[in-house]
C-alpha cells in the first residue's frame, strides 16, 4: 500500500513501505509541520488583475500554502484573488503588503462559500480561518472581523468596525513614540461639532454638542 498525504502535504507512510528511507520522509515531514506551524513566506502577487494559487506539494515544503504566515508582496494594477486548494483546514496570518489601490480577495479555489476581502484602502494584517466545512463550498472567516470586529489597519491604527467597515471607531498611533493616539471617526460621521457624550448609564455615542467651530474636544492614549 503507498503512501497517503493529508490536505497540507505531509505523509501518511503505510506499514511496511519505504524501507531505508523513513528517516528522511519523517525528517520532511517534521519540517513541513513546523512550516504549518509558524512558517513565513513572502508571495508576489504583483501585476494586473489576475488569480495567484497558493500551493500544497505533498511530500515536499515548497508549497506556498503550506505556512503559518503570509506575506502578499508587489504593485498590483487590478483587482486582486488568493486561492488555496478545496480541502485545506487551518488558519493563516496574512499581510497584504501591496502597493496600489486595488482589492485583495483570498478564497478557496472553487465553490460559493465566504471569502475575505481586503479594500483598496486596507493594507493590514488579518487572522483567517479556513475552515473545509464543505466538500466543494468551503468558508473562510476573517477571525477578528466576525467576533469582536477589530481590524489592524496599516500597522499603525486599531479599529473597532461594523461588519462592512463602514462604521468605527480607530486608535491611532503617532509618528513617534511620544505622540499622541486619537480617536477618528469615518468619514461619513466625521461631522463638525460633535463629540463623545454620555446617556448617564455608561454608554457613549457621537452626537451634536454644539461645538463651535474652531474649537474641539480631544481624547488622547499617551505612548512613552
Amino acid at each position: 500500500m503507498a503512501s497517503t498525504y493529508t490536505p497540507l502535504g505531509v505523509e501518511l507512510m503505510a506499514t511496511g513501505e519505504n524501507a531505508g528511507t523513513w528517516g528522511t520522509k519523517t525528517n520532511t515531514n517534521l519540517n513541513i509541520l513546523e512550516q504549518i506551524l509558524g512558517g513565513f513566506a513572502q508571495v508576489s502577487i504583483a501585476g494586473g488583475a489576475q488569480t495567484t494559487a497558493l500551493t500544497v506539494v505533498d511530500g515536499n515544503t515548497t508549497g506556498t500554502a503550506q505556512q503559518r504566515m503570509i506575506e502578499l508582496t508587489g504593485t498590483i494594477t487590478g483587482n486582486q484573488i488568493v486561492t488555496i486548494p478545496l480541502d485545506v483546514e487551518t488558519f493563516y496570518i496574512i499581510k497584504n503588503s501591496t502597493v496600489g489601490a486595488f482589492t485583495v480577495q483570498f478564497k478557496y479555489v472553487s465553490g460559493s462559500g465566504n471569502t475575505v476581502t481586503w479594500s483598496t484602502t486596507d493594507k493590514g494584517t488579518k487572522i483567517l480561518f479556513a475552515k473545509a466545512d464543505d466538500a466543494t463550498n468551503p468558508n473562510i472567516e476573517d477571525i477578528l472581523a466576525s467576533s469582536s470586529g477589530i481590524n489592524l489597519v496599516n500597522q499603525n491604527e486599531l479599529r473597532f468596525e461594523d461588519a462592512t467597515g463602514g462604521q468605527y471607531i480607530g486608535l491611532k498611533a503617532g509618528a513617534t513614540v511620544s505622540s499622541s493616539t486619537t480617536f477618528t471617526l469615518p468619514t461619513a460621521d466625521g461631522t463638525s461639532g460633535q463629540a463623545i457624550t454620555t446617556n448617564g448609564s455608561g454608554t457613549l455615542t457621537f452626537a451634536d454638542a454644539g461645538i463651535s467651530t474652531g474649537k474641539a474636544i480631544a481624547m488622547a492614549i499617551v505612548f512613552g
